[in-house]
């Protein structure tokens, strides 16, 4: 998929651009936050998504705000602190948009709060499912709770007091407390203690059959064990949200290794409090001791109802209540590598002689697609050479065992690990140094770059040759998150396709300067130049009265010049449709500039991940897929690539799609300026089309059609 080349320059018909308002582009961080606005409504929505699903969006809900202020509030605050006092793209001050996400934030936590005490709890209660307090407790479970604490709790916490001769304790980011007021019976001073609470065990402890107990009650109940011989006066629950994004200076690359592990340290040990949760309840003495211990405004301080932290509901959705749950889902193997009259697995390398395969996960099978194909060019006596990229992956990755086994057995391979994929970076350093030790050259990537593309090539020899094959997707090498997340990638052996490719790991792994290829779009180089060439081809295409037309999926669209061009193209004529998960800079059905842009956001039980780029060129439409989403990071600052399609039926794949996708009967939310609505249910209240439960089922009958 390149850049446009026309006798006739599209630069010609865009030499004078209309001039655009300066309010065109919605906020990114309050952008974020309606996105996870839409997961809330997730858990709310009695009638689409079952019980344990709906505790499972709240504690999704929750891990993403979590993640929300440890990176983006957190570079907020560092920007006011240095004195950048630059507005964003949407006019705000760094001081306004603060405060803007605070309000907000204490808005959406409240609710969750609120859908949890009054909708998903008594529900689960209805379903024998209960979540109690200690108060709620019979004699025998407070019996085994105390059993519980004195054998496994109680050994494992340090209560740490606050007196002139022990400095207040530094709060890990994320961790549950205990803040204790002890009187002292002799002497009637007060005092201030902090207890942990552990992970040891899950948060909320199962008391047996359907009955639970948030861990910090078992504790809370037993503090005269910890401080024997003091008054216990008055205890609650807090919890702080740090600064987590990390910071390293890159000089060269042999250095990067080290310099992230140090700073790896120092995230555990030293990074300011953006956020503090505390109970509704609290005493203020006690709280106004943590606000100033911890250096914290009161406005960042957040009063909820117990139990804090909401992602202990995790271990509630994973229980095993078929009824209450998603409908179970066996992804099927991609009939074009599927199993031929034979007990054995195919064999991807011929079913990839002659055909592209494009996969569409996870309703078609990673592990009998992707991973197969790793594994099988491990296996592989004819296989001299595997390169591989590595984003994310998980602990017990197929993959990294597939690519050990073949560098012991004597094949070239090439793992490009990224060690900076923000809060892998640990696992990440972990695979590389087992990767180096078993003999496969190790690269980290390019100094100020993050290699985010998701690439495998595999190089093999052949009665007529060498040959090399290639996986192109647009989600990680992760056998577990390719069973949640919705991807797609291709699998081929197209001889110009497996040569960019190849003349991109060498641009990756040694000092080859290469920018141009015959069928990807690179970043940072390509994806922005080539996506702004196809965009104002539409425009072009419909001047001159040719069909014309943009399609994009992506998680996230911020980028200023990208968003400016599609404004460009609405104002034009050209209809523009953004299918967007996350954050969406752009504001459709403004008047006089963008009343042909419709943007819709699509969320369920799988994370829809995939990167797809379509455009109508006059009628022969050009198609990609790929790993970037159009953000800053993406375009400037990633390695990133988008590969054209060039197989009719996978173009015809992708369009059906996007034509489900912004159906009126399909459920989506639905964006008008910078005001979201969910259009999840019909004039008669029942639920509209789910396309992942149709595609579930479309898919299965299409593929045993195709077989």
């Amino acid at each position: 998929m390149t850049s446009v080349e026309d006798e006739e320059t599209v630069d010609d018909f865009v030499a004078e651009p209309p001039e655009l308002p300066a309010d065109r582009f919605s906020d990114r961080e309050l952008s974020w936050l309606a996105f996870n606005t839409r997961v809330l409504d997730l858990a709310k929505d009695a009638k689409r998504v079952p019980l344990l699903e709906r505790a499972r969006f709240l504690a999704i809900f929750s891990s993403n705000l979590d993640e929300f202020f440890m990176v983006r509030v957190a570079g907020l605050k560092r920007r006011m602190a240095a004195g950048l006092a630059m507005a964003s793209n949407s006019g705000l001050m760094p001081r306004e948009l603060h405060d803007a996400i605070l309000t907000r934030t204490r808005e959406l936590v409240s609710e969750a709060a609120r859908v949890f005490a009054d909708d998903v709890r008594p529900a689960l209660a209805g379903h024998g499912i209960e979540i109690l307090r200690w108060e709620e407790l019979n004699p025998d479970e407070r019996q085994k709770m105390t059993e519980l604490f004195e054998n496994r709790i109680f050994p494992v916490l340090t209560p740490l007091a606050v007196d002139p001769s022990h400095p207040f304790p530094y709060i890990s980011g994320l961790s549950v407390n205990l803040a204790v007021l002890l009187k002292n019976p002799v002497t009637g001073a007060r005092q201030f203690a902090r207890v942990k609470v552990p992970t040891i065990l899950s948060r909320f402890v199962a008391l047996g059959e359907g009955r639970f107990v948030p861990l910090e009650d078992v504790i809370a109940r037993h503090l005269d064990r910890l401080f024997s011989g003091m008054q216990i006066i008055g205890h609650s629950t807090f919890r702080v949200t740090r600064n987590e994004d990390v910071e390293v200076e890159e000089d060269d690359a042999e250095n990067l290794l080290f310099a992230l592990e140090k700073e790896l340290l120092r995230r555990k040990i030293g990074r300011p409090p953006v956020r503090l949760e505390v109970e509704d309840d609290i005493d203020d003495k006690m709280l106004a001791l943590l606000v100033s211990e911890l250096d914290i405004s009161d406005k960042e301080v957040f009063r909820l109802p117990s139990p804090l932290d909401l992602r202990g509901l995790f271990s509630i959705a994973d229980l095993d209540r078929e009824t209450l749950a998603y409908a179970s889902f066996l992804p099927k193997t991609h009939p074009e590598l599927a199993e031929v009259e034979t007990a054995q697995p195919a064999n991807l390398f011929a079913a990839l002689k002659n055909r592209e395969v494009l996969l569409h996960h996870p309703y078609d099978s990673f592990a009998t697609s992707v991973q197969r194909f790793i594994e099988q060019a491990a296996a592989d006596p004819a296989v001299l050479a595997i390169k591989q990229t590595l984003y994310r992956t998980s602990g017990d990755s197929p993959i990294i065992d597939a690519l050990i086994e073949a560098a012991q057995a004597g094949k070239q391979v090439l793992a490009l690990v990224e060690i900076k994929a923000r809060f892998d970076e640990q696992a990440n350093i972990a695979w590389a140094r087992k990767l180096e030790k078993a003999g496969c050259h190790v690269v980290y990537g390019m100094l100020g770059l993050k290699t985010h593309c998701k690439l495998s090539l595999v190089v093999r020899e052949e009665p007529a040759g060498l040959r090399r094959y290639v996986h192109i997707g647009t989600g990680n090498y992760n056998p577990k998150t390719a069973r949640m997340y919705e991807d797609m990638g291709l699998l081929t052996s197209n001889a110009v396709i497996t040569d960019d490719v190849a003349r991109l790991f060498n641009h990756l792994s040694g000092m080859a300067q290469e920018t141009h290829y015959k069928r990807l779009l690179v970043a940072p180089h390509g994806v922005r130049r080539g996506l702004l060439d196809n965009i104002n081809t539409e425009i072009l295409n419909h001047k001159r009265g040719l069909p014309a037309g943009v399609r994009i999926k992506v998680n996230s669209i911020v980028d200023e010049a990208v968003t400016d061009a599609l404004y460009r193209a609405s104002i034009a004529g050209v209809p523009v449709d953004l299918w967007v998960r996350g954050i969406c800079s752009v504001r459709p059905g403004v008047p006089g500039l963008s009343e042909n842009i419709r943007v819709r956001s699509i969320l369920g039980r799988f994370l829809e991940h995939s990167r797809l780029f379509w455009f109508a060129n006059g009628g022969d439409p050009k198609v990609g897929i790929g790993s970037t989403d159009l953000m800053h990071r993406n375009l400037d600052r990633r390695v990133e690539v988008v590969v054209g399609l060039n197989n009719p039926k996978h173009i015809a794949q992708i369009e059906a799609m996007f034509d489900l996708a912004f159906d009126e009967g399909t459920a989506s939310w639905w964006l008008d300026g910078d005001t979201w609505t969910q259009r999840t249910l019909g004039a008669d209240g029942e639920p509209l089309l789910d396309i992942q439960d149709h595609l579930i089922a479309t898919m299965g009958q299409r593929r045993a059609v195709e077989r």
